[in-house]
This record gives C-alpha cells, structure tokens and sequence, in this order.
C-alpha cells in the first residue's frame, strides 16, 4: 500500500488522558505507533468505534493495530 507521508498530533507526554499516556498502557511507544501507521500491512474500521485502523509493523517486528482519527489526508491522530 502506498500512502502519503503523514503527520501524527501528540498529546504532552505527562498528559494523563492523552495518546502518549493511552499507548504507554499497552507498552507502546510513540516511535512504533509511527513505524507501524507509516507502513500498514492492511487498514479496516474498527467495529466498536468505527474509526479507520491500520493493521502495521515496527522495525523490531512487533505487530500492532492502530486505532486512529484522520484529520485530513496527511494528519492523523491517535
């Protein structure tokens, strides 16, 4: 799959209810949330939240499922 690069919208890291914090808790840092959403292996929708997912994997391997909220063609949040 081809796509555009994009540009992930952070919360601060000491935000408590951010997106930093909500990976932290699945012991994912932002660098692969980038690594796995920059390089899907697949994408769908989510059927809880109906937000788009990619499906992508980090440089160490790991395989994750993105959730996330696009903003426009090359912004996307988490």
């Amino acid at each position: 799959m081809a796509f555009h690069s994009i540009s992930i919208l952070w919360d601060l890291d000491d935000d408590l209810d951010g997106n930093v914090q909500h990976c932290a808790e699945h012991d994912v840092t932002k660098e692969e949330v980038e690594e796995a959403i920059e390089n899907p292996t697949d994408e769908d929708v989510s059927r809880s939240s109906g937000r788009p997912v990619r499906f992508g994997e980090t440089a160490s391997g790991r395989h994750l499922l993105i959730v996330y909220e696009q903003i426009d063609e090359t912004q996307f949040i988490r």
